[in-house]
């Protein structure tokens, strides 16, 4: 929908436009910034910004704008209506206590990734992400499971579209091969990406889904690469992540 009168509400979708540039580093932005950032006017920023203050979203010292602690609101209503987040973030402390790894989940959103859950491991990996932290769903074997688990029609759709970023020298872009990784995801049941986003990690993922059988999420567990191989992974990881999996569906059948 692009016009108001299909049900569209231009005035809601620049607000979040702003919250969104407000959210992204440096965290502190002038008017101009947050209005560039957006793609709007700085007329109409201005005004969706003195909104934002007088809601007490957003704060400002004249110069600069930056959330407040309310904006994080939106984003825990978001995980608060997730039917299985607290049993998965219970599970996941369980699993990365027991394996001494990093542990994950995340959600697919078109063709990216966002953490609903990260609990690291006592050695810090490098990758700096946190929960709604965002990445393209090729990168990673978070992505990789639930892209592998979209309708061929929607998988093929989203191959088509091409343009996949190289991040290093590992990553796989071309969409054939791409196509050929899911598809062996899809028959495996857990994906496994090495090196790709960064070349100092690796991951096996599983999927989550839900009473219906439908994949609602991923589950992954991630390590420094080099310290194990794919079989070394599939043999150490694999079993405990489908168990927490299950774990998780198990009580989202008992609590629905």
């Amino acid at each position: 929908m692009s016009k108001e009168s299909d049900g569209f509400v231009r005035a809601i979708a620049r607000g979040f436009s702003i919250i969104e540039a407000l959210g992204k580093p440096p965290g502190r932005h002038t008017l101009a910034e947050a209005a560039d950032t957006a793609g709007l006017n700085r007329a109409t920023a201005r005004r969706i910004l003195a909104t934002l203050v007088a809601l007490k979203y957003c704060a400002s010292d004249g110069r600069y704008f930056s959330l407040r602690p309310r904006a994080l609101g939106l984003g825990l209503s978001y995980l608060n209506a997730l039917p299985y987040w607290g049993h998965a973030q219970r599970a996941l402390e369980n699993l990365r206590n027991e394996i001494g790894e990093s542990c994950a989940m995340a959600v697919l959103d078109e063709d990216e990734i966002v953490y609903a859950l990260r609990l690291p491991a006592r050695r810090i990996l490098s990758a700096n992400l946190g929960v709604g932290s965002r990445l393209p769903a090729h990168l990673v074997s978070l992505g990789r499971v639930m892209l592998a688990a979209l309708p061929p029609g929607t998988r093929e759709a989203y191959l088509a579209t091409g343009g996949f970023r190289q991040v290093t020298p590992r990553t796989v872009t071309d969409p054939a091969r791409l196509g050929e990784l899911l598809l062996r995801v899809e028959s495996d049941g857990y994906a496994w990406v090495d090196g790709e986003l960064d070349p100092a990690i690796c991951g096996i993922a599983v999927p989550l889904r839900d009473p219906a059988g439908s994949v609602v999420a991923a589950l992954s567990v991630n390590t420094i690469s080099g310290t194990v191989s794919e079989a070394g992974a599939r043999k150490k990881f694999l079993l405990p992540l489908r168990r927490t999996a299950q774990e998780i569906r198990s009580q989202m059948l008992t609590s629905g």
